[in-house]
């Protein structure tokens, strides 16, 4: 039996706010691998103890939107697109968060003189992809096509930051003198930062597909091409 439209409309409301939770959720799980990587071993061990609550909330954000294409038919074009956005929405978000969870072990068993070598980068690299992961949802949730752009761009800089710690494992792996064990694991913490951002472009491209209905992946042209146009 269908849902009365106020019912649905509130289903829609949790949806967002799940949605809201789960981000929030692994945007401080970002934050938080600043101090693990720094030898924080208590920052670690709460970002691998995270992992009930992201399916928690993943099981909930599905199953709501289930509930929602099964009981609310025919939906509308709008509501169709946040529902389908929202599966991969939190498809993405758990994505990024699992791998909060890899970098966590891997700052656990890289020697903290060797995680000296990238640190600052790695910091940097947090904070930045945090907000890539918290703008890319708020593209979402206020359909802002703008916004999700600007989450496009901002993936350049850490596509920079591995590729400067690509150059600097490398130098570092050819300068060892007692063996280069431990440096690839930093080559791939550096690695799983340019995924996360990857996985936040998808959410920003999930974005544009709620306004538009298009979805189709991100080039850099693009960017270029709307920021010549606004500078005309």
């Amino acid at each position: 039996m269908p849902t009365t439209r106020s019912e649905f409309l509130k289903q829609l409301d949790e949806v967002q706010s799940y949605i809201d939770r789960l981000s929030d959720k692994t945007a401080a799980d970002i934050r938080t691998l600043d101090l693990a990587l720094k030898g924080d071993e208590g920052a670690a061990t709460g970002v691998i103890a995270g992992r009930k609550a992201e399916r928690r909330l993943r099981e909930a954000i599905e199953s709501t939107c289930l509930d929602i294409m099964l009981l609310q038919q025919p939906l509308i074009a709008g509501d169709l697109r946040f529902v389908s956005g929202a599966f991969r929405v939190v498809s993405d978000l758990t994505h990024i968060d699992e791998m909060t969870r890899d970098v966590a072990y891997l700052s656990q068993t890289i020697p903290a003189e060797a995680l000296a070598n990238l640190r600052d980068d790695f910091s940097r690299a947090a904070e930045h992809v945090a907000r890539m992961v918290e703008r890319s949802v708020q593209a979402f949730r206020e359909q802002d096509t703008d916004l999700a752009n600007a989450v496009f761009a901002m993936d350049d800089k850490v596509d920079a930051m591995y590729a400067d710690a690509e150059q600097t494992v490398v130098k570092l792996i050819r300068e060892a003198e007692h063996g280069a064990r431990h440096l690839p694991e930093l080559l791939m913490v550096a690695k799983y930062f340019e995924r996360m951002a990857d996985d936040a472009e998808r959410i920003a491209n999930w974005a544009v597909f709620r306004v538009t209905g298009v979805h189709d992946v991100h080039s850099q042209q693009t960017v270029i091409e709307k920021s010549e146009t606004a500078g005309e």
